[in-house]
């Protein structure tokens, strides 16, 4: 009986750290996945052995290896993050209040949150958090429940099911593309303009719209009349509209400019690249949430909106008459 009333009541934190430890084997990977110095891990990992009694790792060839007492610590804690894990996402997926979806800026501007109040008014008991982030978050650190991410011509996204091709073209007012002292008939054409571009750097290096364009249409050394930079797509896209030069129009981001007529694409489909797909992940512990479900079914209704309601680019992707 005095043994179990002094039975020590062993911290949640180093708990973790041991746990991390003992499924790395290794102090140091357990301090970057926990962002904690390899001394912090290697300090939780002695007092714990301490309240316990006895070793839990030994070293052998300068590795770490279980003992047998840490072995049986090690499932029983495993057992028990996971139960807690499990709880934790099933409180969370009993909130049906709450949605976090996250996205690239320029689709999260242009498409997705000028489309949101038509989902809101559907779920009017959801409240929706938006992350706009051109870099890959991690769902499950960020507690985020769907993704829609970018991948290169060619490639694909872990986990994600594709949502719609994106096709890059340029794009400009209807007001430029009906200049006569400065035809847009043919990309050659672009040398008479200024070119608006976005050049930003991104998490793969510098980025440039224009270009990948350029060098597909063998125009990389193309001598524009001027150029005017921008760090955002949205600023690339307002100046086109104000007539301040040619952009590089996206499908879908730019679906609703062109459906408006706002900005048009002078150069036809000849001026169509293909730039790669966006595609849905979700979080695995969201996968089972109805809200989740009804959100992704409400994208690719979007989608599939655009495509019948005359604002996908194909259909206006055509020189102006």
């Amino acid at each position: 009986m005095t043994s179990q009333r002094h039975r020590p009541r062993l911290s949640l934190d180093l708990l973790r750290g041991f746990e991390a430890a003992a499924r790395h084997l290794s102090f140091t990977r357990a301090a970057e996945e926990l962002s904690l110095t390899q001394s912090a891990v290697s300090r939780a990992v002695k007092t714990l052995e301490e309240q316990l009694g006895r070793p839990l790792f030994k070293r052998v060839n300068r590795g770490l290896h279980l003992t047998e007492a840490g072995q049986q610590l090690h499932r029983a804690v495993g057992d028990a993050f996971k139960l807690i894990d499990e709880a934790t996402g099933l409180v969370m997926s009993r909130d049906a209040q709450t949605l976090g979806v996250t996205t690239s800026v320029p689709l999260a501007s242009m498409w997705l949150v000028p489309r949101l109040p038509r989902f809101i008014r559907s779920h009017p008991e959801v409240d929706v958090r938006t992350v706009a982030a051109n870099q890959k978050l991690d769902l499950e650190r960020e507690r985020l429940d769907v993704a829609l991410r970018w991948s290169a011509p060619g490639a694909s996204t872990d986990g994600g099911e594709p949502l719609f091709e994106m096709e890059i073209f340029p794009v400009c007012s209807p007001a430029l593309a009906s200049d006569r002292a400065r035809p847009l008939a043919s990309p050659a054409d672009l040398a008479r303009h200024v070119l608006l571009d976005l050049e930003t750097v991104a998490t793969h290096g510098a980025w440039s719209d224009w270009g990948p364009w350029l060098e597909a249409m063998k125009l990389g050394d193309l001598k524009p009349a001027g150029r005017l930079d921008f760090s955002h797509y949205d600023q690339v896209v307002q100046a086109a509209i104000d007539g301040s030069g040619v952009a590089i129009g996206r499908h879908p981001h730019n679906a609703r400019h062109l459906r408006d007529g706002l900005l048009v694409a002078p150069l036809g489909r000849d001026a169509v690249l293909h730039r790669g797909t966006y595609s849905v992940c979700v979080a695995p512990r969201s996968v089972d949430r109805p809200i989740v479900k009804s959100f992704v079914a409400w994208l690719r209704d979007e989608v599939h909106r655009d495509a019948t309601t005359g604002s996908a680019a194909s259909r206006h992707v055509s020189p102006p008459r």
